[in-house]
């Protein structure tokens, strides 16, 4: 599935997609990047998935903050979602090195390549490394991994995700939907 123009406006159209393929194919795993709570909210019932909010590292916006608040955590918890705070596996501290260093480092190479389908296809990819370093997926299984190009969801894929230490043996297998251009 295609969509015209990236944007939250597609996260409940992408989350019934994911819900509803990984209840046909057997898929126990969803995994949702949220860096603000909402996308999250949207999602509807997931009784036999096992679902991974994957949100962004403390400082992330701001030194010492969570950009997901803590009441927005334990609702996610209360669901049974499990949740995964961690900083991106795609950037994080090379983005540290390259703003001061002002180089070009191979993590931020690999995240370009992936934005050439899209930025919600970097995202997906980030967040179920994200997820397999912290053992809440299951390396090499598959997946279902959301993302968005900003505020959001307009992007899901089927994916065998690799721990960061392997991040080359990811697997993308099917791109369920995602924005055009």
């Amino acid at each position: 599935m295609y969509f015209e123009k990236a944007g939250k406006e597609n996260t409940d159209e992408v989350l019934n997609l994911a819900v509803k393929t990984a209840r046909e194919r057997g898929i126990r795993h969803l995994v949702l990047a949220s860096s603000d709570g909402f996308t999250p909210t949207r999602l509807p019932d997931c009784e036999g998935i096992q679902v991974v909010v994957v949100t962004t590292a403390y400082g992330s916006k701001e030194p010492n903050q969570s950009r997901i608040s803590e009441e927005q955590k334990a609702a996610f918890l209360a669901k049974g979602y499990q949740v995964c705070t961690a900083a991106h596996a795609l950037s994080g501290a090379e983005r540290g090195l390259s703003s001061v260093f002002h180089g070009v480092y191979p993590l931020e190479i690999l995240a370009a390549a992936l934005r050439m389908f899209g930025q919600g296809t970097k995202v997906c990819v980030e967040v179920a490394t994200m997820a397999a370093d912290a053992g809440l997926i299951p390396s090499g299984e598959p997946v279902i991994a959301v993302g968005g190009s900003s505020h959001g969801a307009d992007t899901a894929l089927i994916l065998r995700a690799a721990n960061s230490s392997r991040i080359l043996n990811t697997k993308v297998e099917e791109i369920l939907c995602k924005p055009r251009g």
